[in-house]
C-alpha cells in the first residue's frame, strides 16, 4: 500500500507539471519538481528508522544536493540555445551525473 501511495503522488506531480506547462504561467512547471515530495518521504523514513543524528546528516547532504541540480539548470540554459532539445537535455543530464558523482565522492572523503 505504501508503494502505491508513493506511485500516486509521483503520478499527480507529473500530471500537474503537464497541466501547468500548458497555462499562461507555464514557468511554474519548473517549480514543481522542487516540491519536497520525495524529500518528505526520505526524511520521515530516515528520522523514524535511524534517529535524529542521521536525519540531520541526510538533511545536510540534501542541502548540498542542490549543487548538481543547479549545474543541470545552468548547463541546460546554455545548451538549449546551441543544440536541439533532446541532445541538450541529455548533455545537461550528464552534467548532473558528473557533479552528483563528485558530490558523493567529496562527501565520502569528509
Amino acid at each position: 500500500m505504501n508503494l502505491l501511495v508513493k506511485s500516486l503522488v509521483g503520478a499527480v506531480m507529473v500530471l500537474l507539471i503537464g497541466l501547468l506547462s500548458r497555462t499562461r504561467n507555464y514557468y511554474i512547471a519548473g517549480l514543481l519538481p522542487l516540491f519536497p515530495t520525495f524529500a518528505l518521504m526520505a526524511h520521515y523514513i530516515v528520522g523514524s528508522e535511524r534517529g535524529t543524528a542521521d536525519l540531520r546528516t541526510t538533511i545536510l547532504f540534501g542541502m548540498w544536493a542542490v549543487v548538481p541540480y543547479l549545474a543541470y539548470l545552468v548547463s541546460l540554459y546554455w545548451l538549449v540555445a546551441r543544440m536541439r532539445l533532446v541532445p541538450a537535455l541529455g548533455s545537461a543530464l550528464l552534467v548532473w551525473c558528473l557533479v552528483a558523482g563528485l558530490l558523493v565522492v567529496a562527501w565520502n572523503r569528509r
